[in-house]
């Protein structure tokens, strides 16, 4: 049992609050505009990454190293990149630093606050009291660190501090750093590597140089790591144990950013000060930040800091579609503060990349349907602005005109199309802006205008070509599974989740078409779906559940005789949602996927994971077995399978899914976060490993969080829009007898409250005192603020 103080939730403003530096050692908070994104440890490591347009990073490793995304489970070690705060007693020679790294000394206090606008700590040893906040401005690459040194003691204190920020390894062509003591400021420079010519001009105006600015004047400084360290390494530079730093540069050397600050503290008094961390492209830019963000009244952190006063605006941009109040509490904080945050993340920068994977961008943005529906809109014309002639979307959206398609998005999938469809009907249920499928759109490759409904239809005839004689999907390299790159490399392999959501995908565009009066186009695509869902069953369903696919070689796998992947959790989801479970498999199914894959941290993707390469499968098989797709509590399956348990009426299945996602006061040191994000996997393979099961990957990419939203939306609360008018089928648990929200929905306000009453044969809905003969709140009128009544039927 995790002690009761290890954090604490705010349920007035979101903050968590977290006490110890040891116990969960990852945990973190993330702050981002639309040109920067910041991932603060509570120990003080840092991953951060700007764009230029594409990613980059000004504060890197020590060695060269491979230039990629950023990794789950992190893996932190003393000279990863971090933010770090040395403090002296000049008399005594006794040392600590905040927040922990590097000298890792025992401390009398700690506190580690993640809120949805900053991140901050307090630290306190030997009588001094150290509070850090990091705060970003709205729109520019720059982080702002605000730092206080308080003497707790009785007596006059003479102390040195010294903050080091990381610079790390900048390139091998040429780097150096040194002191300009006119902007108070260390800058590093660097030409990024190039051997093509023609990369030149691309990378001549990059943001090559890194800087760390005072607001108060220092007494010394070092900027060459391998000088500050000397023997004692981090933990024990040599140069601290000198009364001054020793004003060195570096030339080729490794660069660092650190100051020296002598200063006498009175009793209870204290010192203040500003640094100022980020990337730049000339060194004229320090004058101007310099008086922005140094010695200017109406950024002072005292003074109601107007850099976080713009901060928080841009933030109140994401506020969700509903407000809860719940039996559960933690539930409550996640869902009212940091999952429309996490939502909006990942819609406004697109998880800081400019070309996103289709299926993610489509998604992420059918989550921006609840928080901005506008934005959302935008993004679902730009992606179908991109596409095919033939129908075909790309693997991924480009967001500018110099950029291109890299790494993963180089590589055929075969999922992209059915995403449309799917995400839209999220946008059309919540806004009922059915116009916007009259809009005329030219081809990513073609001057000629169609319609989006047209658009949309040509998507769903590139699927159904898309299949063997049979009629199944075909998976190219990848379905929505994207390392699985070997089941259909030949030509011949099979998917059933894609062959299943093409059925879905159908589905949903069928019932569109209906709402659009094309009445011949819905009752083709109807036709298509029912005839896929015969297939379905015709070659995948195996004894008890239904098999992932079939390889080039004619395998049928994902069944009972594999020894390893022998059930996979997204054909069992899917197939509910698009239908094609027969009444007479569901009880079956169900046993079999929570026999075989439920664990105390959610639902496994795949068990057993896979241990071993299978070349008919491919690399996903050679990824470590309860890791990411390979046997992970791999969250974007399980709210597939939650979304679905929901459209069967499981409540109580559906919301033990959702509250598995988040950790809670019983297993937060094994899942090693705070329950400020969903991060994109938990370690699985929970019967094989069951010492690692459980742990986050750390990574707040994810798929999941537009369709946990969803699962709240039209599952648990069940209150959507259908052609404008509010819909009321409310899933709660069963242990649930009271919960109320509050509901923005086509310009209108909704305080819904729910009741469970005893001896009650059928669900009431009251509105407004007058009681409703149907499930639907109909001529809703923008601006008025409607009282419902949901009263359910309890014990009888």
């Amino acid at each position: 049992m995790v002690e009761q103080k290890l954090y604490q939730l705010n349920q007035a403003n979101g903050d968590i609050k977290l006490f110890s530096p040891l116990a969960m050692p990852k945990a973190s908070g993330y702050l981002w505009n639309q040109k920067l994104l910041v991932q603060a440890t509570c120990r003080g490591f840092v991953n951060s990454q700007f764009t230029q347009p594409e990613p980059a990073k000004y504060s890197k490793g020590p060695c060269l190293e491979a230039t990629s995304f950023i990794q789950p489970e992190p893996y932190y070690y003393a000279h990863h990149p971090g933010r770090f705060f040395y403090i002296k007693d000049e008399i005594s020679g006794e040392m600590f630093s905040a927040p922990y790294e590097p000298v890792k000394a025992e401390l009398d206090r700690f506190e580690f606050t993640v809120s949805l606008t900053e991140i901050s700590w307090l630290v306190e040893k030997l009588s001094i009291r150290i509070e850090l906040v990091l705060s970003i401005p709205n729109d520019e690459q720059l982080e702002v660190w605000d730092l206080k040194v308080t003497n707790l003691s009785n007596e006059q204190r003479k102390l040195a501090i010294y903050p080091y920020f990381s610079i790390g390894y900048m390139s091998w062509m040429n780097q150096s750093a040194k002191y300009l003591p006119e902007h108070n400021a260390i800058v590093a420079s660097c030409v990024t590597p190039y051997q093509k010519l023609e990369d030149y001009p691309k990378q001549k105006n990059f943001k090559d140089k890194t800087y760390l600015m005072s607001e108060k004047p220092i007494h010394s400084f070092c900027a060459n790591q391998e000088a500050f360290e000397g023997e004692g390494g981090l933990s024990q530079p040599d140069e601290i144990n000198a009364q001054i730093l020793s004003s060195r540069p570096s030339q080729y050397e490794t660069p660092a950013a650190v100051f020296q600050f002598r200063e006498t503290i009175a009793a209870g008094g204290s010192f203040s000060n500003r640094l100022l961390f980020g990337p730049m492209l000339m060194e004229a830019e320090l004058k101007s930040v310099r008086t922005n963000y140094c010695n200017n009244p109406s950024r002072s952190f005292d003074n109601k800091d107007l850099t976080r006063l713009e901060y928080q605006n841009y933030m109140q941009q994401a506020q969700g579609c509903i407000q809860i109040s719940t039996p559960e509490p933690e539930l409550d904080h996640f869902v009212n503060y940091w999952l429309p945050r996490q939502i909006f993340y990942h819609g406004d920068v697109n998880r800081l990349t400019s070309d996103p994977q289709t299926r993610n961008y489509l998604q992420d943005h059918m989550g921006m349907s609840y928080i901005k529906p506008s934005l959302a809109k935008s993004a679902f014309i730009n992606a179908i602005s991109q596409q095919k002639n033939s129908g075909e979307l790309p693997d991924g959206i480009l967001l500018h005109e110099q950029a291109t398609l890299k790494y993963i998005n180089q590589i055929p999938h075969a999922d992209h199309n059915v995403w449309l469809p799917i995400c839209l009907s999220a946008y059309l249920k919540e806004t009922n802006d059915y116009d916007l499928l009259q809009m005329q759109l030219c081809w990513g490759d073609s001057a000629e205008l169609n319609s989006i409904a047209e658009h949309i239809d040509r998507a769903m005839d590139f699927l159904l070509n898309a299949r063997d004689e049979r009629g199944l999907s075909y998976i190219v390299q990848g379905d929505w599974c994207d390392p699985m790159n070997m089941v259909g490399h030949k030509g011949k392999g099979v998917s059933a989740w894609l062959t299943m959501a093409t059925s879905y995908a159908l589905k949903e565009w069928s019932e569109i078409c209906y709402s659009l009066n094309r009445v011949e186009k819905a009752k083709e695509y109807s036709d298509q779906h029912q005839l896929l869902n015969q297939l379905i069953n015709q070659y995948f369903w195996s004894q008890q559940w239904f098999a992932r696919g079939i390889t080039d070689d004619g395998r049928l796998f994902g069944v009972e005789k594999d020894p390893q992947g022998k059930l996979f959790l997204n054909p069992q989801s899917w197939s509910i949602l698009c239908n094609a479970l027969l009444p007479e498999h569901m009880d079956k199914l169900l046993k079999a996927t929570e026999q075989q894959l439920q664990t105390p941290y959610g639902m496994m993707m795949l068990a057993p994971a896979f241990t071993e390469m299978r070349e008919d499968i491919g690399r996903i098989t050679q990824k470590s077995p309860g890791v990411a797709e390979n046997g992970s509590v791999y969250n974007h399956a399980a709210i597939f399978y939650a979304f679905a348990l929901y459209q069967l009426g499981q409540a109580d299945k559906g919301y033990k899914v959702l509250k598995q996602m988040l950790p809670n006061a019983e297993d937060a040191i094994e899942r090693g976060q705070l329950a400020n994000f969903i991060p994109n996997y938990y370690r699985g393979a929970y019967h094989q490993f069951p010492e690692h099961a459980g742990r986050s990957s750390q990574l707040i990419n994810t798929g999941t969080i537009s369709w946990y939203y969803r699962c709240l939306v039209e599952g648990l609360f069940g209150v959507y829009g259908e052609q404008g008018e509010l819909v009321i089928k409310q899933n709660l648990p069963s242990h649930w007898q009271h919960a109320s929200i509050k509901r923005r929905f086509m310009g209108a306000t909704f305080e819904i409250e729910f009741n469970r009453l005893d001896k009650l044969s059928k669900c009431l809905i009251e509105v407004d005192g007058v009681i409703q003969d149907n499930e639907r709140i109909t001529n809703i009128e923008s601006g008025k603020c409607y009282r419902v009544v949901v009263n359910i039927p309890g014990e009888p």
